[in-house]
């Protein structure tokens, strides 16, 4: 059976048996908070359990890095969303320590690409519409730099009002300690 209809299969039983219950809620943060923090894996669950966060306290939203790579892409439409439309009032970036977009390199990452297909002209096209493939595909060399940056995105964005605390915070994956890098409250 496939990794889909495993899954599918589970999610059968677990509306069946009404495990659902547990987890309602409604649209908007209790705590008004949105979280930005990577994708990685040991993060899942331990970003927001790491702060006594549970279901329907946060709106999370999760990328590559917890990079805000660009002010109008879809990382900063959904933080505006959360802040205009959904009740939060407060915008938390979490990076990590032992990040893998940290160490991330454009040239492996372009060369994977080409081995599953990805054409020369495919990159030649990008090239020629002004998108720079490799300082896209690049990571950072200091999380707390990183972090930094995409905070001043979103508190120097021309839609966000001034008022939002947008706080940056590093969480240790091996252990949950969660370091204060840009307090919010501080920067108003």
């Amino acid at each position: 059976m496939s990794l889909l209809h495993d899954l599918l299969e589970f999610n059968e039983q677990f509306v069946n048996s009404k495990e659902y219950e547990k987890y309602v809620t409604d649209k908007s943060p209790d705590k008004k908070l949105v979280l930005i923090s990577c994708m990685d894996t040991r993060l899942t669950e331990l970003s927001t359990k790491a702060l006594g966060l549970r279901n329907g306290d946060i709106k999370h939203i999760q990328n590559a890095g917890a990079v805000i790579s660009h002010p109008y892409g879809s990382t900063m439409r959904s933080i505006l969303v959360a802040v205009y439309m959904l009740g939060a009032d407060e915008v938390m970036v979490m990076g990590h320590h032992d990040c893998g977009f940290g160490a991330l390199k454009p040239e492996p990452m372009i060369d994977n690409m080409k081995a599953r297909g990805i054409t020369e002209e495919t990159f030649e096209t990008l090239e020629h519409s002004d998108i720079d493939i490799k300082n896209w595909l690049k990571g950072f060399d200091s999380v707390e730099e990183s972090i930094t940056e995409s905070v001043g995105k979103i508190k120097h964005h021309p839609l966000m009002v001034a008022d939002v605390p947008v706080h940056g915070t590093v969480i240790n994956p091996a252990n949950g300690k969660v370091d204060l890098v840009i307090n919010g409250y501080e920067e108003e």
